[in-house]
């Protein structure tokens, strides 16, 4: 799945509770901390490696973003992924928070059609904490290079899975392993062989202190 075309109103209701006003809420949190940063459309782009036109359409709430242009703009904007999400009606206030199984945000990987689609059951601006769940078949485009926001780990349920480090080893993972790296590696993921992979991201995002 790629960066989602949206139509709807511009301007979302308090709490957000479609597509549409989703991505307008991001879209209006993104030019907010732009503006606040004294950054011009261009610049943004510029840094975050995306189009001028593209962060138009975000902006706008014309499209929402992929996790990968979400890492990418969090980092140009010097904050953390989970801040330019909103949060969603049902979405509950108490600390101790339950994500039952088939809710949760979906958010595609890339900005591919042919992307995985990862559930984010824990991925909010006032948690240092960020948890999301994959099941990506072996069709399903995965291979996208990551820089590391925070410590990561990645614990495989099921499946096979090549984690590969950018000027390191290729790490084979199966069911009920786990691989933890430091904040600013670069890894990219492979599916391996014919069965899908389910796996668990999870990361600490470092401290403001």
């Amino acid at each position: 799945m790629s960066d989602l075309p949206v139509t709807g109103p511009a301007l979302p209701a308090a709490v957000p509770t479609s597509e549409s006003d989703i991505a307008a809420r991001i879209g209006l949190r993104i030019k907010e901390l732009r503006d606040k940063q004294g950054l011009s459309m261009r610049a943004l782009a510029a840094v975050a490696g995306v189009s001028q036109p593209f962060l138009s359409q975000l902006e706008r709430g014309q499209s929402a973003p992929s996790m990968v242009t979400t890492y990418r703009l969090a980092s140009a904007l010097g904050v953390s992924p989970g801040e330019l999400l909103p949060v969603v009606a049902g979405e509950p206030a108490d600390p101790v928070v339950l994500v039952p199984a088939g809710s949760g945000r979906l958010i595609p990987v890339s900005d591919r059609p042919d992307s995985a689609v990862g559930r984010a059951l824990r991925f909010q601006d006032d948690s240092p904490l960020q948890v999301v769940e994959y099941v990506v078949g072996p069709g399903e485009h995965l291979t996208t290079w990551f820089e590391a926001v925070g410590e990561t780990g990645v614990y495989v349920v099921s499946g096979r899975l090549a984690v590969e480090v950018d000027g390191g080893a290729v790490h084979r993972l199966g069911p009920r392993d786990f691989l933890a790296f430091p904040t600013g590696t670069r890894e990219r993921w492979s599916v391996e062989g014919d069965e899908p992979v389910h796996l668990l991201l999870s990361v600490a995002m470092p401290s403001g202190d």
